[in-house]
């Protein structure tokens, strides 16, 4: 199982990316072994990150994954140089494996897989009531 499909792909970038950037003999359509390459390759980066601390493939893939999935793919997919945005992006998605990697930043499960608990809940307590239809004033 992948942690992107070719359909994230085209929902993020457009088709007309997709077939720029892998239609080598200009047929007007997507290559769908190149992408199929590129997204193996994203997957093998991913994993190798976070092995050391997760099983992986990791399923189901959490968002997060799955954006830097994405981002992994298209540097991998712009061949013969990226633009800075997709290079600076894959580069911010490194450091993001890096940190998920270390623990420095949750993508929402436990090494063993698990749902992580939300620590920002709010829990909220009553200290009774301050005025009451029996006392007709405060207490």
């Amino acid at each position: 199982m992948t942690y992107c499909t070719q359909q994230d792909l085209i929902i993020r970038y457009g088709q007309d990316e997709l077939i720029e950037l892998t239609d080598k003999q200009n047929l007007g359509q997507m290559d769908m072994d190149v992408i199929s390459s590129a997204i193996a390759d994203a997957d093998s980066v991913i994993d190798g990150y976070l092995s050391s601390r997760f099983t992986t493939p990791i399923q189901p893939v959490p968002r997060s994954l799955l954006r830097i999935a994405c981002e992994i793919t298209r540097f991998y997919l712009y061949e013969n140089g990226a633009l800075d945005e997709v290079k600076d992006r894959y580069e911010k998605s490194l450091r993001m494996l890096k940190d998920i990697a270390e623990g420095k930043m949750s993508i929402g499960i436990t090494a063993q897989g698990e749902k992580t608990p939300s620590k920002n809940t709010v829990v909220m307590t009553s200290g009774g009531n301050v005025f009451n239809r029996e006392d007709k004033g405060f207490i």
